[in-house]
């Protein structure tokens, strides 16, 4: 097929319905910028939220790649935040396990109170272990839920994934709107669609700006003028911007409100216990967040994927591991999550 035809019709799919939202890190940074005596007064309310939230992640005893459970009060852990669409029209077509629109990998350091997170593009070509195929790695939700999905990105980075938190669009927009909007850089004029599907119904000018909820999240789901890659750079200077609102002394003040949006449109395999271990990352007011992004290229077949690079995500695996204080584990084969044949490859 023409690759002009093949771009034509990709950025087509793009405009419809692909949703890549910004969910990431919302109910921990509320927590790492929550610390001090106002935060403890929301401590009943907090629990009541998160208990509501709790959802086993179907792995009988955690991650296969941990001898022994991780207790993140003393224990460096990893996370990963799966974004969904659980808008009225699923629910509405009874899609239940939905393909995932946005993932990112963050392992958090107890000594550094320090935390590196990973954007993993969703149209990378990776083996799927509850498929048995390689396919795009947002099919991993829809094919097996939370629990296909943790063991797919164990896979890749051949670390374990010790929680996980999945949260629709609903508590993005209802919490950068808590937290009276967040300052960030717009690189271009763009028209987006809104929440609702509304055609060019957010219109943004270029430059530094305070945001809104629906424009901040217009800003994190366009790529019309580049690419996945940069969609989930800006999605990661968002979350330094909502965390450096978050731990100001005027958040606090709204702290509940703003755990009750998040509650609302999450669920998670974290207890209280072990997401109220976090508190103590935010405790310095200078949270380390370092971002890293996984680098490949466009490969067209019968559908557009994105080929991960094998010396990159060697590298990334590397920089994971240290960070989680791990020392080794068997690593995959790179053959694993290297496109051998465009004829085993499945469409959505």
């Amino acid at each position: 097929m023409n690759k002009d035809k093949n771009t034509s019709r990709l950025n087509k799919r793009k405009t419809k319905k692909r949703r890549k939202y910004l969910y990431i890190l919302l109910p921990i940074l509320l927590l790492l910028g929550g610390g001090g005596t106002y935060f403890a007064m929301v401590w009943n309310q907090a629990q009541d939220i998160v208990a509501d939230s709790y959802e086993d992640d179907g792995r009988e005893n955690g991650s296969e790649l941990r001898d022994d459970g991780v207790d993140p009060t003393v224990d460096d852990v990893s996370i990963l935040f799966i974004g969904v669409d659980q808008s009225e029209k699923r629910e509405a077509n009874n899609e239940s396990n939905e393909l995932s629109d946005a993932l990112i990998l963050a392992t958090l350091n107890k000594e550094d109170k320090s935390v590196k997170m990973v954007s993993i593009p969703r149209d990378s070509y990776v083996y799927i272990p509850d498929l048995g195929y390689k396919t795009k790695i947002n099919h991993a939700h829809a094919s097996g839920g939370v629990k296909a999905t943790l063991e797919t990105v164990e896979g890749l980075f051949d670390i374990p994934v010790d929680y996980y938190v999945k949260i629709n669009f609903n508590a993005f927009i209802d919490v950068v709107n808590e937290l009276n909007g967040i300052t960030v850089e717009v690189p271009y004029e763009m028209y987006e669609q809104d929440s609702k599907d509304n055609a060019n119904a957010i219109h943004l000018l270029p430059g530094e700006q305070s945001l809104n909820g629906e424009e901040a999240l217009a800003l994190a789901r366009t790529r019309k003028q580049d690419n996945d890659i940069e969609r989930g750079k800006r999605q990661q200077e968002i979350i330094k911007a909502m965390v450096n609102k978050a731990v100001s002394f005027n958040t606090l003040l709204n702290i509940g409100d703003l755990m009750q949006a998040v509650g609302d449109n999450m669920s998670t395999n974290m207890s209280f216990k072990e997401i109220k271990s976090f508190v103590s990352y935010g405790s310095t007011g200078n949270l380390d967040i370092e971002t890293l992004s996984l680098k490949g290229s466009d490969l067209w077949a019968d559908l557009y994927y994105y080929q991960l690079n094998d010396e990159d995500l060697a590298e990334k695996r590397q920089i994971l591991k240290e960070h989680l204080g791990l020392s080794t584990f068997s690593s995959q084969t790179d053959d694993d999550n290297t496109l051998e044949d465009t004829t085993s490859m499945r469409t959505e």
